[in-house]
């Protein structure tokens, strides 16, 4: 139920700071083991950067599983791709309470999952590795059902929708382009537009909800249902402690100031550190990235807070943060649209990512995250941010571009604005990217040369079912390589944007959060983004940000329900 602060009761069990994905599993999981839980978001909308995201849940050997994985593999998988830049006991913990927390939703909730047929590890080449199984995605939701509480779900971004508000996930998609081509697609496609055109008479947005907004809707329903209390555009500002024991917080909400105690304690769930003026500046690499395709309720005002009652930062992590290349343009309000480029265009045949000396710097079908992390590698000796993605003519006609759809219509306002470069030829395309006009022809050379081989000897260019799942399999001889020879040739400009911390506040096993001497503070929990993540700072395949934040925040809720004890 969605409240005013100045209505609140005193106190409550379990209060959970932030409505992302990792909090709101945290509330629900409180509230089905009976706790009277006050949920806290400091923005207008709820659900955090979860609801801009696919919601991918990276959690194995659940019920989703399937065959040809097990414990042991998934252990040794991460084993290989995290190594000693995280605690070894704190992924135990995730593989074993991981799959009790996605059967807990399934059977007691109508937060429901599935596992896509083809939904590979991002790091394929080591021991562990899987196709599939691993990735949950959620099922769609009908948002319709939240009545009332139905706007403070937060908008997907803009640009991943179309006809003014209409979600699409990657099935829809392949039906909207082959609406023409067969009588499955025509139906699917028709049955999503007419549905959409009823939403607009009656809401400004569709109520079909996918990925994100979908899993955030689920968790949202569940939570009317169970009588959680939410609060939005309400801060903390300050922790409340007797004994050495976090017992409540001081809130405000608009004019309105509150103290609210807690029996079991305090979820931090509140997005982590990214967007703290000075640990951004301090903690990212340089040159400080400037734009986020988060959600912008991840201020680190939380741990200012816990670090100054004796919390601190976990260490020895590959990186501080996780990372996409975007694109970015100006909307017709003046906002700024922050494109995250994920897996629509880097790896499609007919494109090609490339610094200002015209030289590729990185496999182009790689992980967004170590895709960003090669621009900054590169840049410490060419100038690599921005980077360039180029296509041709055929590439951007079939796969799109960013922002730019499928289809080559529409070009215009893009061309217009600067957000898409155009030229009849490779050397005028560098001439007006200021990049240099031998490097990029020989690099386009080249790629057309691999095109026909099939093989990309510089950096293994869909070598791997991960690159090649992101490829078009209708392309031979390699899904990922096709010739860049149509004109014109198209280009756009790729920047470094962190989507989540890696490095967060240390916690043991059941997400408390632990002091310098390795103690627990008492009643202080830490989940999602604001907890030292698992994955040291790796990557190693779709939704290790959602999957442990889940987990840890049913963690953190037993824990809690058991009053403190394991």
């Amino acid at each position: 139920m969605h409240q005013a602060l100045r209505d609140l009761r005193a106190d409550y069990d379990l209060i959970v700071l932030g409505a992302g994905g990792a909090g709101m599993a945290a509330a629900l999981f409180a509230a089905l083991d009976g706790l009277r839980v006050l949920l806290v978001e400091r923005t207008e909308y709820l659900g955090g950067t979860t609801a801009f995201s696919a919601a991918t849940t990276w959690i194995p050997n659940t019920l989703h599983a399937g065959e040809g994985d097990s414990p042991a593999q998934a252990a040794e998988f991460l084993d290989h791709a995290v190594g000693n830049h995280a605690s070894r006991a704190l992924r135990q913990a995730f593989l074993e309470a991981g799959p009790q927390a996605i059967a807990r939703l399934e059977a007691e909730t109508e937060v429901k999952f599935r596992a896509r047929p083809l939904h590979p590890d991002y790091i394929q080449e080591i021991p562990g590795a899987t196709l599939r199984g691993r990735a949950l995605e959620p099922l769609p939701f009908d948002g319709r059902r939240l009545g009332a509480l139905f706007p403070l779900l937060r908008p997907p971004i803009p640009e991943f929708t179309i006809l003014g508000g209409m979600m699409v996930d990657r099935d829809d998609i392949g039906h909207l382009l082959g609406l023409r081509k067969s009588w499955r697609s025509a139906r699917h496609a028709l049955g999503l537009l007419a549905r959409h055109a009823a939403d607009r008479l009656r809401h400004p947005r569709g109520t079909r909800l996918v990925m994100g907004n979908a899993l955030v809707g689920r968790l949202l329903h569940e939570l009317a249902r169970r009588g959680v209390t939410i609060l939005t555009e309400t801060k903390t500002e300050a922790l409340i402690r007797e004994g050495g024991r976090v017992t409540g917080l001081q809130l405000r909400q608009h004019a309105t100031q509150q103290q609210v105690g807690t029996r079991r304690g305090v979820v931090l769930a509140t997005g982590g550190f990214g967007r703290h003026p000075a640990r951004r500046a301090a903690m990212l690499h340089a040159p400080t990235p400037a734009h986020s395709p988060a959600a912008p309720g991840h201020t680190g005002e939380m741990h200012d807070l816990a670090l100054a009652i004796g919390a601190r930062y976990g260490e020895g992590g590959m990186d501080n943060a996780f990372w996409a290349p975007v694109s970015t343009r100006i909307r017709a309000d003046g906002s700024t649209a922050v494109f995250p480029h994920f897996v629509l265009d880097r790896g499609k045949p007919g494109t090609v990512a490339v610094n200002a000396a015209g030289r590729r710097f990185v496999n182009e079908a790689t992980s967004y995250h170590l895709f960003a992390r090669a621009m900054f590698a590169s840049h410490a000796t060419v100038p690599t941010i921005p980077c360039f993605l180029i296509a041709d003519a055929a590439a951007l006609r079939k796969y799109g571009l960013g922002m730019v759809r499928p289809g080559g219509r529409g070009l215009a306002p893009y061309l217009a604005d600067g957000y898409l470069v155009e030229a009849p030829s490779v050397p005028a395309l560098a001439a007006k990217l200021g990049v240099d006009a031998e490097g990029l022809a020989q690099t386009v050379a080249a790629m057309n040369r691999y095109a026909e081989t099939g093989e990309d000897p510089e950096f293994g260019r869909g070598s791997t079912a991960y690159h090649r799942a992101n490829g078009d399999a209708a392309q031979r001889p390699n899904p990922n390589l096709g010739p860049i020879a149509t004109p014109p040739f198209y280009a756009l400009r790729l920047l470094p944007g962190d989507i989540g911390a890696a490095t967060g506040l240390v916690t043991d096993a059941d997400a408390q959060v632990l002091d310098e001497a390795n103690r627990p503070i008492g009643g202080l929990y830490a989940v999602g983004n604001d907890m030292h993540s698992i994955m040291g700072g790796a990557y190693p395949g779709p939704g290790i940000t959602i999957g442990p934040g889940i987990t840890f925040g049913f963690l953190a809720a037993r824990h809690a329900a058991r009053g403190g004890q394991a």
